[in-house]
């Protein structure tokens, strides 16, 4: 089956980090938060979470929060629906949740409920699906899915459903398997995925499997890493993920390795980035495969940490 080089994703992520004038350091600044939470996340499902400075970690998510009690993608940027969902994540993952002010945090993203339902990203007032994946999931952490009309923001996902099975991130917009992953989500944490043609949308997914055994996210496109995520979370969720073969996407996650420097990439022999070795390492968890720590499928969590939020109070 191949094997995972642990030892050297672990000094990868870890060097992307302490190297603050590299290439891929400076176009991710404004970012920072989601890679944070991409390489934490992998680390934990590594079973080295211990490689990091919990402490240094958690100063500098806090430093990051604006006085709106949302999250911002690093210190002195504006606040995003995107990034206070990253930063609730790590804090879920170091079990430091405690350090919020979860009322604050939950007015913020419940302000950005729209009347019909959907999210707004921020004050800038983009709609988009992910956003409302994104609310659900954050509140539902923090135990604050009362904050928002819950109905009205499951309607509005349902309106985004297409002919095909799928959703897209605007009603009408076009199939998409990150906006898939986003619409079942929440429609899953909500309680709500009676709503589904599971067969319809489980045959649109796994017709995203290529001849490689990699998967993409439309029709006619390249397979990537990442939606070694995308779809097989979705496929999980509805009970439809005996549809793929699942050796070979092992196998095409496998290949697109670094051996030598550690990372993945998004196919083989591209260059490797800490968002597509998160989505590799996490796909090969849904995968279970051997040595990694099992991740919710909804959550996007390691399945330890959501049994931690919601059964050890």
């Amino acid at each position: 089956m191949g094997e995972l080089a642990v030892d050297k994703h672990v000094r990868y992520i870890i060097s992307v980090e302490k190297r603050k004038d590299s290439f891929e350091s400076v176009v991710m600044e404004h970012l920072r938060m989601n890679g944070a939470y991409w390489g934490l996340t992998t680390l934990d499902l590594l079973g080295k979470l211990n490689a990091v400075d919990v402490d240094e970690v958690i100063s500098w998510i806090m430093k990051c929060q604006h006085e709106s009690g949302g999250f911002a993608g690093n210190a002195g940027h504006d606040p995003h629906i995107l990034f206070t969902l990253s930063a609730v994540q790590v804090l879920a993952i170091f079990d430091k949740l405690d350090v919020l002010d979860v009322n604050k945090v939950a007015n913020y993203i419940s302000g950005l409920q729209n009347e019909d339902g959907s999210f707004s990203g921020d004050l800038w007032g983009e709609v988009d699906t992910r956003f409302s994946y994104i609310a659900i999931c954050c509140l539902s952490i923090l135990h604050c899915l009362d904050k928002i009309n819950v109905e009205k923001a499951v309607n509005y996902i349902l309106s985004c459903k297409n002919l095909d099975g799928g959703f897209g991130c605007t009603p009408g917009g076009e199939s998409h398997a990150g906006q898939i992953f986003c619409c079942v989500g929440a429609l899953a944490l909500t309680g709500a995925l009676h709503h589904i043609d599971k067969d319809l949308l489980g045959w649109w997914l796994c017709e995203r499997q290529v001849k490689s055994g990699g998967l993409n996210g439309r029709p006619e496109k390249l397979p990537d890493v990442c939606y070694s995520w995308w779809v097989l979370s979705s496929l999980i969720m509805i009970n439809r993920v005996h549809w793929i073969d699942k050796d070979k996407l092992v196998k095409f996650i496998l290949d697109c390795q670094d051996l030598e420097n550690g990372g993945i990439s998004d196919r083989p022999d591209d260059a490797v980035d800490v968002f597509h070795t998160f989505f590799g390492v996490a796909g090969l968890s849904l995968l279970e495969f051997p040595g990694l720590k099992a991740i919710d499928p909804a959550y996007a969590l390691p399945v330890d940490v959501v049994n931690r939020i919601f059964f050890s109070r």
